[in-house]
């Protein structure tokens, strides 16, 4: 029997990854003026025990204006930068896994309530609300306080904060960067013809609409020591017609990959609120698959990917390198286990847990 490719190395740079496995980013909704707390020390602790073969940080916004609510985490001062050092000394005591980051800003889509509390818009002039920005002055939902148009000065202040999460995020040791380009989120907001309606250099074609997004990698790629990855988040589409779409994102993939992207992960939707999207399992495998086919950089598929052999097949037929898993690691910390174990694969786990492992899996667990 051959080895599964889902637990097959890789090699991102110089940075190894012990499988295909990857947590993907997940918000909490539970920092404190951007400063992770304990929450996210059990959080990521018991993710960072899952046998994975990378964690991803959460939506990290890089400004207090570009987190999706007041309760997000941020690393955009010392503050933030020492209260994410504390909780990662803590996860790295007692795990080797691989840790990255997700740096982002919300846009329009910022301002937000928290979703156990139904999630709205929070205008400005309200407790813990405030003004959002946008590339065009508009809303995601009709009543929705409409953002500012964003001048070419905030695009540098933004860029320039992106660097300096990055810069950051390399004095506190994380191992790769991801940039949020995805779910409607400021740069999808520049890239979809739905969201960008100016009517200079960033606007109208794709090449224009590429330009910020292009120019916030750069300015990333620039501040992160070059022997560590940087990927880039897309959604492969918008779901809606005349919005951004596959073709799109493959131009997009292309453009980044040039610039030295280390690995695309193709998501999609989140943009606008008329999105037509055919949930289902792997139902955004295709869009990876797509960019595959396009790009010479590693891929990772995600959505809804639970079943261990749908996985296997993701990997083993090409459609991507890695498997993203979301919300189903958070129903079950130790999927990558039961994945390994039906798989006929070893995963590494805390010496303290070794003893846990049923006895006709014998030699799925290693200590690490």
């Amino acid at each position: 029997m051959s080895s599964p490719k889902l637990f097959e190395p890789l090699a991102l740079g110089s940075l190894a990854l012990a499988n295909r496995i990857v947590i993907a980013p997940m918000c909490q909704y539970s920092a404190e003026d951007g400063c992770m707390t304990d929450w996210h020390l059990i959080h990521l602790g018991q993710l960072a025990l899952s046998g994975a073969g990378l964690l991803t940080i959460e939506a990290t916004a890089v400004l207090p204006e570009g987190r999706i609510s007041y309760a997000d985490v941020g690393l955009w001062d010392d503050a933030t930068e020492a209260a994410m050092a504390k909780v990662l000394q803590g996860v790295r005591r007692w795990s080797s896994m691989p840790i990255a980051i997700q740096l982002a800003h919300a846009g329009r889509k910022a301002s937000t309530d928290l979703p156990w509390h139904g999630g709205g818009q929070i205008p400005p002039g309200h407790a813990h609300g405030w003004q959002t920005v946008a590339p065009s002055a508009l809303p995601f939902h009709a009543t929705d306080h409409a953002p500012s148009a964003m001048t070419h000065q905030d695009m540098r202040e933004v860029c320039e904060a992106f660097a300096a999460a990055a810069g950051r995020s390399a004095r506190l040791g994380i191992d790769a960067i991801q940039i949020h380009a995805a779910h409607g989120y400021l740069l999808h907001q520049f890239l979809s013809p739905l969201s960008n309606q100016r009517d200079d250099d960033y606007g109208g074609s794709l090449e224009n609409r590429l330009r910020f997004p292009l120019e916030v990698f750069e300015a990333v790629r620039a501040a992160f020591p070059a022997d560590r990855p940087v990927s880039v988040r897309v959604s492969g589409t918008d779901w809606v017609p005349g919005g951004w779409d596959v073709d799109d994102t493959v131009v997009f993939s292309k453009a980044l990959e040039k610039r030295g992207c280390s690995v695309i992960h193709v998501s999609s939707g989140g943009l606008h609120p008329s999105q037509q999207i055919p949930v289902g399992p792997g139902y955004q495998v295709p869009l990876a698959r797509a960019v595959k086919q396009a790009v010479g950089i590693p891929v990772v598929a995600v959505g809804l990917i639970t079943d261990y052999d749908h996985a296997e097949a993701i990997v083993a037929t090409g459609d991507a390198d890695l498997v993203a898993i979301a919300r189903g690691a958070l129903y079950d910390p130790r999927w990558p286990w039961h994945a390994a174990a039906h798989l006929g694969a070893t995963v590494i786990a805390p010496p303290q847990y070794l003893r846990s492992q049923p006895r006709q899996f014998k030699d799925l667990l290693v200590g690490g």
